[in-house]
């Protein structure tokens, strides 16, 4: 027997969850041909075979997270009694695509046990904490009776199943980790306000005048459009503006990215935004879609909701939430008129950006909506 492990899928990738399983033990395969998809932050990707043969016996089970390195499928030699199922496909498949940096957790501040006796990084310890998880009650598995992150992160599902509760997994669990990261690491302060909307016309196209005025906005205060290094305090500007779409979906929180948008139209908006959509519906965004955002748009108010305190990505330092269309009384003359608005709402990371930047930048996006243009 052959093994052929989970191989490197870039960008210091630790573990990928095992999605489904292309081939079945028995079949022939041919070089390239996938064996099975796994799921890594918010991307399915297929793994191709680096070899011809038979599959002799699958090594992870669906939905189980697998380390990089670890064996995951196992090659008979020699002689093959035929299965009759030959699952080789002519022509080779595209290779996986490269999966960006898993978000490493950050050491909260405040005291926690140092759990004596037990072996564990500091980087286990800290997900150990996140996750709730007793070390003392884990089985360690790696050198030297040593816990493994895998360890801490099966103690967390078998504390979950035992609890009744469910592990989250996939894009959610991805999710929940970046959230807690960026709530930890971003000071968050939000200001809100409402743009002047009556004089739109019932076909106006409300996500291109979003994309517009936000660029506005950029450019009236560029510092919302850069990225900051916590650890050195430099805020670093972007040369474009990148905007991370929030598209929401049953599986999770998905944020593909237009690039360079303020070269674009509003037809290029559309439809690179309903193309990103139809990826996340069937799950095939390439992790390269959610790469890079300099900025994000997350337009809640499709659903509801009027304001919100939104989450920053670091580096990012900003993101622009806008909330459902609603009737406001406005001074008219002497009297008072009922007018369509519209609910900003923007967050921003107040290490970096001043009350007065955060509001200049609102401003300029709200003369941009409320333009005739």
């Amino acid at each position: 027997m052959s093994t052929f492990a989970l191989p490197d899928l870039g960008e210091g990738l630790v573990e990928a969850e095992v999605v489904s399983w292309l081939v079945g033990e028995g079949d022939h395969v041919v070089v390239d041909q996938p064996l099975l998809s796994v799921e890594t932050d918010k991307a399915v990707v297929e793994i191709p075979s680096p070899n011809a043969g038979h599959i002799g016996k699958l090594l992870a089970k669906v939905g189980e997270r697998v380390k990089v390195g670890a064996p995951v499928v196992e090659f008979e030699e020699g002689p093959h009694a035929e299965s009759g199922t030959v699952m080789g496909q002519l022509g080779a498949a595209p290779a996986a695509t490269p999966a960006p940096q898993a978000a490493v957790a950050a050491v909260p501040s405040r005291p926690v046990s140092s759990a004596p006796g037990v072996r564990a990084s500091p980087a286990v310890r800290a997900r150990a904490r996140e996750l709730a998880v007793d070390l003392s009650a884990i089985t360690p598995t790696g050198p030297d009776n040593t816990i493994t992150l895998a360890d801490v992160q099966g103690g967390s599902s078998n504390s979950a199943t035992e609890s009744g509760a469910e592990a989250l997994r996939g894009a959610r669990r991805v999710m929940a980790t970046n959230m807690a990261r960026a709530w930890r690491e971003v000071v968050h302060a939000t200001v809100q306000d409402a743009a002047d909307i009556h004089e739109w016309s019932t076909t106006k196209d409300v996500l291109g005048r979003l994309v517009r005025a936000l660029i506005a906005g950029c450019k009236a205060e560029p510092a919302l459009n850069a990225g900051f290094d916590g650890a050195t305090l430099s805020l670093r500007a972007n040369e474009t503006i990148d905007l991370g779409i929030a598209i929401d979906s049953p599986e999770g929180l998905f944020v593909p990215v237009l690039r360079d948008v303020a070269r674009g139209t509003p037809q290029d908006w559309r439809s690179q935004i309903e193309a990103f959509k139809q990826r996340v519906q069937d799950r095939s965004l390439a992790p390269a879609d959610m790469r890079g955002a300099t900025i994000t748009l997350s337009n809640f108010g499709s659903i509801a909701g009027r304001h919100a305190s939104l989450i920053v990505m670091p580096p990012q330092v900003a993101i622009l939430g806008v909330g459902k269309m609603m009737m406001q009384p406005v001074q008219a003359g002497e009297g008072v008129a009922m007018r369509r608005a519209l609910p900003l709402s923007l967050t921003f990371d107040h290490r970096a950006i001043t009350g007065g930047m955060a509001t200049r930048f609102l401003r300029a996006v709200i003369g941009d909506l409320e333009s005739a243009a």
